[in-house]
């Protein structure tokens, strides 16, 4: 097999675990030091039509280009098994480090796992897997739920019918936010979960979940916890649609844009900010901080923050 050949067989093998549908971002050369040879970071994000994900890759995008490092991202579309393959495809191209935004706790572990076998580190960023990676960036996903709902239980005076809206099942932010939310209302006796389902991260989904519980309760609901912002907008159209909404209360997570802008304007009554600038930032300034040989933190936590219409003005600046 010729040279030219054998680098078509990688390419072809790459674009098959990437999907083709990765993109490069150049090097800031100026950022680096002259003749050096600039940090390649592989990153596999979990889903790029999801709002809070892409602001994910949007910090990277930035950070990257502030440190003179070249990322190659690309796009999970919610498969584990793609991720994997993703990753199997930056082990081929044998990048400095790569950065992992995990699809699943369990499924998405093996890559990981590849990634160390092969001596590159990892950096998982905002969601777990079970296998440890080399290091972590993120937050305490329990603690957003635990915000979320105490907020739920206080304007609820600890007495109502509550609902829950689950993210992808056997995802690291899933399940911990199902704990923590669960904590909470271990702690109100008066709070009933009356049902609680996936919607898959997704608005449209959640839309017609709300829909199915407003025709399945006869309108028999006091709150609804979203674990995240894309779920509660959706639940939250289907209440104004019901005409409901002046009687539910809906807190989500994330603090997108939209979800701000629905708070500011008194329609969301709650969100739970998650800094995911500070987050793909601090994964990328870690990424480098390994390769260099660095000291680095190995679990970097970045904390939650309620958002409600009194001070919503502090993060739509």
């Amino acid at each position: 097999m010729t040279l030219r050949n054998a680098t078509a067989v990688l390419m072809t093998a790459a674009c098959v675990g990437w999907g083709c549908g990765r993109r490069e971002t150049p090097a800031n050369r100026e950022a680096s030091s002259p003749g050096e040879k600039p940090i390649v970071v592989c990153v596999s994000l979990l889903n790029l039509s999801s709002e809070f994900i892409v602001m994910i890759s949007k910090g990277m995008d930035a950070k990257a280009e502030e440190l003179g490092v070249r990322l190659i991202v690309s796009d999970a579309q919610r498969s584990a098994e793609k991720q994997v393959q993703q990753v199997e495809g930056c082990i081929a191209q044998n990048v400095d480090a790569i950065i992992l935004n995990p699809c699943e706790i369990e499924a998405s572990s093996p890559a990981v796992e590849k990634a160390l076998a092969a001596g590159i580190p990892i950096v998982n960023v905002n969601s777990e897997t079970r296998s440890a990676p080399t290091a972590f960036v993120g937050s305490r996903d329990e603690e957003s739920a635990r915000v979320a709902m105490e907020y739920i239980a206080k304007r609820l005076s600890g007495r109502g019918k509550v609902f829950m809206m689950h993210g992808f099942m056997g995802q690291a932010a899933q399940i911990k936010r199902d704990q923590g939310a669960r904590e909470i209302l271990a702690k109100y006796p008066g709070l009933e979960l009356v049902a609680d389902q996936t919607a898959e991260w997704d608005r449209a989904r959640a839309l017609s979940l709300m829909e199915n519980w407003i025709q399945s309760t006869g309108g028999k609901i006091d709150a609804v916890f979203a674990q995240n912002d894309e779920m509660a907008m959706g639940a939250l159209i289907a209440l104004e649609q019901a005409r409901m909404k002046d009687k539910v209360i809906v807190a989500g997570v994330d603090a997108i844009a939209d979800a701000l802008q629905a708070v500011k304007d008194g329609r969301l009554d709650a969100t739970v900010f998650q800094d995911a600038r500070g987050q793909a930032g601090k994964a990328v300034e870690t990424a480098v901080k390994i390769v260099k040989k660095q000291p680095y933190e190995r679990e970097v936590l970045i904390p939650f923050q309620l958002v409600t219409r009194d001070n919503v003005g502090q993060f739509t600046k």
